[in-house]
């Protein structure tokens, strides 16, 4: 499994952007499919992103259009560049990791992925 670190959260006012980055170890990270979730104070968690092990990436209609998911294999990292932020996008944003297997994945599906980092809050003002 990989182990997962993210960063680039914090407070930002209504209509800005934030980069997120999330950091893997392992030498297997090109091969995991990739995403990121939030939760948001007294809800539950909510699929964000994910991209597969290639460039193919899959988003949540609430996100969709502002957001933009990515990898860099090279650097073991995996982004999530998200612009015109409103406060129903304050959460705490997790990244997350799927092992290759031979099945198809269910991205938006949190017990899709083994590994988990601890996350980063990310507050947008009005």
């Amino acid at each position: 499994q990989v182990q997962l670190v993210e960063s680039g959260g914090g407070l930002v006012q209504a209509g800005g952007s934030l980069k997120l980055s999330c950091a893997a170890s392992g030498r297997a990270f090109s091969s995991y499919a990739m995403g990121w979730f939030r939760r948001a104070p007294g809800k539950q968690r909510e699929f964000v992103a994910a991209i597969n092990d290639g460039s193919t990436t899959y988003y949540a209609d609430s996100v969709k259009g502002r957001v933009t998911i990515s990898r860099d294999n090279a650097k073991h990292t995996m982004y999530l560049q998200m612009n015109s932020l409103k406060p129903a996008d304050t959460a705490v944003y997790y990244c997350a990791a799927a092992p290759p297997f031979s099945g198809s994945y269910s991205y938006a599906q949190a017990p899709t992925y083994a590994s988990w980092g601890p996350g980063t809050q990310v507050t947008v003002s009005s």
